[in-house]
């Protein structure tokens, strides 16, 4: 991963009317870079959840790779394993720990023991999360407890835990991970979409209150990405989301190292979902017509 990001800007007007290939052989396209430094955040210890793929396996690399100590957490220890010695490569003293977060004391006693071990927590990604298609003829209701378990109360648990440290402090970063469905939800969808729109409701009550004391609270928007979880839903046949809502698990990863710790509580990884609500309120018939044709995909 490079350490540096250029843009680069093609001045064209003073070189029209000059064949393209003639441009580069004669060297006249002239070209300005713009040299932007990548956040860094050296020896600050960060959590990571579902950090053994997808998203979390990226932002861990990611932030490792920008200094930070990484715990990374997940279920699965064979992917853990494979992901600790990436991590400790680009950081070392960085470790991962099986944990599931949808057992929520486990999940805290993880995260006192790395805030004993470690001096405290400055940043808390929680990552992990699973979606279980909801029928609504047959739906059980378990199926929706089972997604809040892991999707809300384990970001509510590690929320709360690492906070009165960081409050104490006057610094921190937590970081809860929702889904452009929380503003659109599609058939089927009722237990994520509602897990993740609570998510949300909770990550910027919270993020209010705990501003003053110069702690940084953000809800992820990423957008889809072709995680495992991303492609679950084009199994059967279903067609990708558009283009200007994909995104890539690296291209997110980068964006929250870049925008946590700022002024905006929402970081969105693609614009065009902040439109549905509008949709939503402008065309209501339209856009529940919409909706309704997803029903009826296989």
């Amino acid at each position: 991963m490079q350490s540096d990001a250029f843009l680069i800007i093609a001045r064209r007007d003073i070189c029209r009317g000059i064949p393209q290939r003639a441009l580069w052989d004669r060297k006249v396209w002239t070209v300005t870079l713009h040299r932007r430094s990548l956040r860094r955040y050296d020896g600050q210890v960060a959590v990571v959840t579902g950090a053994s793929s997808g998203i979390g396996r990226s932002l861990a690399l990611t932030l490792a790779e920008r200094g930070a100590l990484v715990i990374g957490l997940a279920r699965r220890r064979s992917l853990l394993d494979q992901v600790a010695a990436e991590l400790s490569r680009r950081s070392p003293g960085s470790a991962t720990h099986v944990c599931d977060v949808a057992d929520a004391d486990a999940y805290r006693d993880t995260l006192a023991r790395i805030d004993d071990e470690r001096g405290g927590i400055d940043i808390l990604v929680n990552n992990a999360g699973i979606n279980l298609m909801l029928q609504a003829a047959g739906g059980e209701d378990a199926t929706v407890r089972r997604v809040f378990d892991v999707n809300f109360f384990g970001a509510v648990a590690g929320t709360l835990a690492v906070l009165p440290g960081m409050i104490h402090r006057r610094r921190g970063i937590v970081v809860n991970v929702s889904s452009d469905s929380a503003r659109a939800p599609e058939p089927r969808q009722g237990a994520y979409a509602a897990s993740k729109a609570a998510v949300s409701a909770f990550t910027e009550s919270v993020a209010h209150e705990v501003a003053p004391h110069g702690v940084s609270i953000h809800v992820l928007y990423p957008g889809w990405v072709p995680t495992a979880m991303g492609l679950s839903g084009n199994e059967d046949g279903g067609s990708l989301p558009p283009r200007m809502v994909r995104r890539t698990v690296d291209g997110v990863a980068a964006l929250v190292a870049d925008r946590m710790g700022g002024p905006r509580i929402d970081i969105n990884a693609a614009l065009l979902p902040l439109l549905a609500p509008m949709a939503r309120a402008l065309a209501p018939i339209a856009y529940q017509k919409s909706m309704r044709r997803l029903a009826t995909t296989d």
